[in-house]
């Protein structure tokens, strides 16, 4: 998903406002909730109690240390690893950035700033609530996907074969970090939307290579010999795209990359059909015997803009799909959990992106926000980011193109559409 934040923020021309500073008490936001809104979820049958229902919120840290606060269903102030696991939420996916500090100002690059340190925290936070841990491994220094696999400035220049190295023991030292803090991991991803490449390595094609193999197995030993318990998973996207899938796994396959997991991202406004997605899953897993997920996924509850930095969704011609409020959120989490229950026992989970990606003020006080986003890192990039990654961030850093995703009102109270996890066992009418 990551490209497609800034990617799409780019194409908009440039709509580089800035994400908000938060009024601690919340009272500068409007609600955005319909007065008396209620939301019916149909049930999921089949879903085994451990399917991972999951969230991404890679972003708490910074949100939190730039005044967000967020809320339970009676607008108190809570811990929002308590508030998922209260509305259905079993596992949180994370994501670490080996270096997202600029080496001579030591600002972070946003997004989090998820570093392992960071990402650890999370990761215990999780862990006291009762919940699953996904480590995302971007083996990058700031966003990876396919249009970008950077590879981390300390690992700059060198040859596959010491990438493979480097990123093997990166990964043990990662994943020993998590142990030593009592955070329960249940699966490691080793990479991040690796269409394209991973950690800086390219290769032209839907083929896989054997270098690229390579540096998927450095990860996949480095998990087995520090966690063996947790699964391996690998992440892709673009499952509309015919035959990608397929070429993918097979290449997997050829080269005896060791792992249990194929995971894809699915947007419904970027990824066809959640049909489609449960064709293409069902074959990977028949044909190879794999596990399958959705580790990203997403849908907008407004067309408003939270914080003054222009959404990746702003229209509904972008979005024709479901209708644009909290009811079409929960069909479409309904739909994507309902695709991937439907591949049968090896459809595993679904991980809804960033719903907890709220405005750190109004969009009207840009300038606030803006100093929040570059302090704290709590919008997409910060100033700092565009010396790493000049083609993507250049002068576009600043807040959320999220913000109107998200399962929380920007008050911090979730929405109704955060119980989709709970409804789609019970159903709700």
């Amino acid at each position: 998903m990551e490209q497609q934040i800034s990617r799409r923020v780019l194409i908009g021309g440039g709509v580089a406002a800035a994400l908000g500073a938060l009024v601690p008490s919340g009272a500068a936001f409007a609600s955005t909730k319909p007065a008396g809104a209620g939301i019916h979820v149909d049930r999921v049958r089949g879903l085994s109690p451990d399917f991972a229902m999951g969230v991404d919120v890679s972003t708490v840290l910074s949100l939190e240390e730039s005044g967000v606060v967020f809320r339970d269903a009676h607008g108190r102030p809570a811990d929002l690893f308590r508030v998922l696991a209260q509305n259905g939420v079993n596992s949180v996916r994370i994501r670490v950035w080996n270096n997202p500090f600029d080496d001579v100002t030591h600002q972070g690059y946003g997004g989090g700033n998820v570093g392992i340190a960071r990402a650890v925290e999370i990761g215990r936070r999780a862990t006291r609530a009762g919940l699953g841990v996904l480590v995302d491994f971007h083996y990058s220094d700031f966003w990876a996907d396919p249009a970008r696999q950077l590879a981390p400035k300390a690992w700059a220049g060198i040859s596959v074969a010491q990438t493979a190295r480097a990123l093997h023991d990166y990964t043990v030292q990662s994943l020993r970090a998590f142990k030593r803090a009592g955070v329960r991991v249940t699966a490691v991803q080793i990479g991040n939307e690796i269409n394209n490449g991973i950690a800086g390595y390219t290769r032209p094609g839907m083929e896989i290579d054997g270098s690229f193999a390579a540096l998927l197995e450095a990860g996949a030993s480095a998990v087995r010999s520090t966690l063996p318990q947790a699964k391996v998973v690998v992440h892709f996207t673009n499952p509309e795209t015919a035959g990608r899938f397929a070429t993918y796994a097979a290449g997997l396959r050829r080269y005896r990359v060791d792992y249990d997991v194929f995971a894809s991202s699915y947007y419904a406004f970027w990824h066809g059909t959640p049909e489609n997605l449960t064709s293409v899953l069902t074959q990977v897993s028949r044909t190879y015997g794999k596990e399958v997920m959705v580790a990203e996924t997403s849908w907008a509850r407004t067309l408003e803009d939270g914080d003054g930095y222009g959404n990746s969704i702003g229209s509904a011609d972008q979005a024709p799909e479901y209708e644009i409020s909290v009811q079409g959120q929960a069909d479409a989490l309904h739909d994507v959990i309902a695709a991937v229950a439907a591949v049968g026992r090896a459809g595993i989970g679904v991980y809804y992106w960033e719903p907890a990606w709220l405005p750190v003020g109004p969009p009207t006080d840009y300038a606030h926000n803006s100093a929040l986003w570059e302090k704290y890192g709590s919008g997409w990039a910060t100033s700092a980011a565009s010396s790493y990654d000049p083609a993507n961030v250049g002068p576009w850093y600043g807040g959320s193109a999220w913000d109107n995703q998200s399962l929380f009102d920007w008050d911090g109270t979730p929405l109704e559409s955060l119980r989709t996890f709970q409804y789609v066992r019970t159903g709700k009418r």
